[in-house]
């Protein structure tokens, strides 16, 4: 990723984080190091799956950390409400010569990844992973949860292309840079994000407005001009007076441009019944001899309305999907978490447990190092992912036990798997590889890893769950810390 962006991460955090930071070094743990994970407890738009993004971000940022002496110079005049300032100005000036310098692995993107399994991990001085945590949760969660929208509404086109152009009423100007990059993530074919295209280095499209119609004396002036300005990418918006007779106009300038040498490429309807105007559409495109003329739909569109398109034969050749795929419309965040789950001081020889218990079962953290199997059957379909403790291993039965019950587990022993967590920075500085960082791999990624899914988790109503569960040794731990830490025994 080549994205000439420029941000200060070290400042993209909540406050607490630094105050916490100030704590660990008055406290002497500059030297404790720790384990934390980012994960999300639930699939999101009640889906089978969703799709990882946002580690080419994660990569940019990790190489990019540092308190500038503007940084140094703005948290040295934040007031305390007790009186006073609110950092000493010798742990500023600690903080002014701090180089990161932690381990991170992490999934790459376009994995297909699922509830309650670790997405990330970051090992270090704990202070140096306590400040990453705000600026990489808002890297992954909001373009996992872009990119996971955009799937779906692939799926539901079912090989159409689909093109996004939320930017207008996209959450601002990085949201829709990082929406737009996190959709052809998750499969759209492309953006009508200029700047996203030039940044991210992926495919941008686009047609002409209303207003473009609206600005000459008659729709077929409109279209004849357009036509003439754009001969190699022509595609007429029909619906800004009446979808009939702008088909017709349409059909016209098609017929001229076919004897210059050239081609209508498309029309799109952006109104009204489009099943029924799209049928229409194809008939009378069809009959003029312009067959080879595409017909793309929009309109508020989502994975839902597409597929409502689809049950109803619309003749379709490309989908335009904005507010609702560049805003999440249906669920405005992923809610990933980012949680301390092993500790180890200077005086420990071994990682130690750490667990946060809390009275909301939903929200009882695993312990250890953790990592991810994903198991395969023999025809290749997944059929199951094991979290585990890389330090403690895997017991020869290789059974998952659901963490929210206990009775649900499963046998994946003697099945091909794979290990998801891959390198991604070490001792502060970024190891991820050039070509795990573009979108466009990561979308091959997305298409690959999705046909691997059973149909019954691709649905978009009530999907199937997949299998995920902690490694049964694992489990056994955490169910005795659990015990121990209640006072039970």
């Amino acid at each position: 990723m080549n994205s000439g962006e420029t941000y200060e991460y070290s400042l993209l955090t909540d406050l607490y984080q630094i105050t916490m930071a100030q704590g660990y070094w008055e406290s002497g743990k500059t030297d404790d190091l720790a384990c934390f994970h980012m994960y999300f407890r639930e699939n999101p738009f009640k889906g089978g799956f969703a799709v990882a993004c946002g580690m080419a971000m994660l990569a940019e940022m990790v190489e990019t950390f540092a308190f500038s002496d503007d940084d140094i110079a703005y948290l040295a005049s934040l007031p305390a409400p007790g009186g006073g300032r609110l950092f000493k100005r010798e742990f500023l000036e600690y903080l002014r010569a701090l180089e990161l310098n932690v381990d991170i692995d992490a999934v790459l993107e376009g994995t297909v990844v699922f509830a309650n399994e670790p997405l990330v991990r970051v090992t270090g001085p704990i202070m140096h992973c306590q400040l990453l945590e705000t600026a990489l949760l808002n890297c992954v969660n909001f373009q996992t949860l872009i990119a996971t929208k955009a799937a779906r509404v692939c799926l539901a086109a079912d090989g159409a292309p689909v093109a996004e152009f939320g930017l207008r009423r996209a959450q601002g100007a990085g949201g829709g840079l990082w929406a737009s990059r996190a959709a052809v993530v998750g499969g759209c074919a492309s953006t009508s994000n200029v700047l996203a295209g030039k940044l991210y280095d992926i495919p941008v499209s686009g047609t002409h407005a209303h207003s473009w119609v609206m600005s000459f004396p008659t729709e077929l002036e409109a279209f004849r001009a357009y036509a003439q300005a754009m001969p190699k990418n022509c595609v007429l918006l029909v619906d800004t007076y009446d979808v009939k007779q702008g088909i017709e106009n349409a059909i016209t300038v098609g017929l001229e441009m076919q004897k210059r040498g050239d081609r209508l490429a498309g029309i799109r309807i952006d109104s009204g019944d489009l099943a029924w105007l799209s049928k229409m559409a194809r008939a009378r495109l069809d009959e003029a001899g312009l067959s080879d003329c595409g017909i793309v739909l929009s309109n508020d569109l989502d994975e839902y309305t597409i597929q409502s398109l689809r049950d109803q034969g619309a003749k379709v050749t490309s989908y335009g999907v904005g507010t609702k795929l560049a805003t999440a419309y249906d669920q405005p965040t992923l809610g990933g978490v980012y949680k301390l789950s092993a500790t180890k001081s200077a005086s420990d020889t071994a990682w130690q447990d750490r667990i946060k218990i809390t009275e909301q079962a939903a929200k009882l953290t695993v312990p250890g190092v953790l990592d991810v199997r994903r198991y395969y059957h023999e025809d290749n379909r997944i059929a199951g992912d094991m979290v585990y403790d890389v330090n403690h291993g895997v017991s020869e039965r290789e059974v998952i036990v659901d963490p929210a019950d206990s009775l649900r587990r499963k046998m994946l022993a003697n099945k091909r798997f794979d290990t998801l967590l891959a390198p991604l920075a070490r001792k502060g500085r970024t190891v991820l590889a050039p070509a795990d960082r573009d979108a466009m791999a990561a979308q091959g990624r997305v298409a690959e890893q999705v046909a691997m899914l059973d149909e019954s988790q691709k649905r978009m109503l009530n999907p199937h769950s997949y299998p995920v569960g902690l490694e049964c040794g694992l489990f056994e731990r955490r169910t005795n810390l659990v015990v121990q830490l209640r006072g039970f025994e």
